[in-house]
Order: C-alpha cells, then structure tokens, then sequence
C-alpha cells in the first residue's frame, strides 16, 4: 500500500483530504516524478525526448509517463504546451513551483549518491548482526 491509497477513516474521509501534503510528496518522489522534475531541469522536453531521456536511467511506458506528466501537471509542477500544428507538437517545462521542488529532489538525489558508500557499509553492518551476511 503507497501513502496516497485513499483509505478510509472511522468517519469515511479519504485519506487525501486528512493528509493532502502525503499525495504531493508521493507524486515528488515517486519513481519517475523524480526522474521527469531533475530531467527538465535541464530544459523543455517533447513527450518522446522525454521518454528516451528517462528511459536512459530506467525504462518507462508511454502510460506510465503520461500518467505521471499529467498528475505534476496537476499539482501546478509541469506545464503542458499543445501548439495547434500538424503534426501535433506537446512540450512540456517545468513551473517556477516544479522547478523549486526538482531542485529539491535532485538535492537529494545527489546526496543520496554521495553518501551510498556509507549506506552500503551500515546495510553490511546490520545484515552481519542480524545473522544475514
């Protein structure tokens, strides 16, 4: 069960309307909402750049993304441009508000690479207590 699985309350309220900042930081740190916000940090993406650039780190549906895209694009993250031409052309950047959030998850992103190393060596230390080495 994820954090935003609409689980009711002894009164019936869904969860997201108890806890609405856990539906936001789920989308944030989600799979690919964090590989879409650090990738278009760099600049604006068109739906299949952006597949292949996610797809660089991990392989990603079409479903899976444009789920994704719309749900930052919902949470005021992404911004999607439809321009009226044929072939239709979709880009999609990030907001001044994704573009703070990116900058957040990818802070942590590189920490988290940073700091592997010491990750590794505490996961050893606990598997040999624990009798799992």
């Amino acid at each position: 069960m994820t954090v935003s699985d609409e689980v009711a309350s002894k009164d019936g309220v869904a969860s997201e309307a108890m806890c609405p900042y856990r539906m936001v930081l789920e989308h944030v740190t989600s799979r690919w909402g964090v590989l879409v916000l650090i990738e278009l940090l760099d600049r604006p993406y068109r739906f299949s750049e952006l597949r292949r650039a996610v797809g660089q780190v991990r392989q990603v549906s079409e479903k899976m993304l444009a789920q994704t895209l719309q749900t930052l694009e919902r949470d005021g993250f992404v911004h999607r441009d439809a321009k009226p031409v044929i072939p239709p052309r979709v880009d999609y950047s990030l907001t001044d508000l994704g573009r703070e959030a990116a900058e957040q998850v990818r802070g942590l992103a590189m920490w988290t690479e940073a700091r592997m190393g010491e990750v590794e060596k505490a996961r050893e230390v606990y598997d040999e207590a624990k009798g799992r080495g």
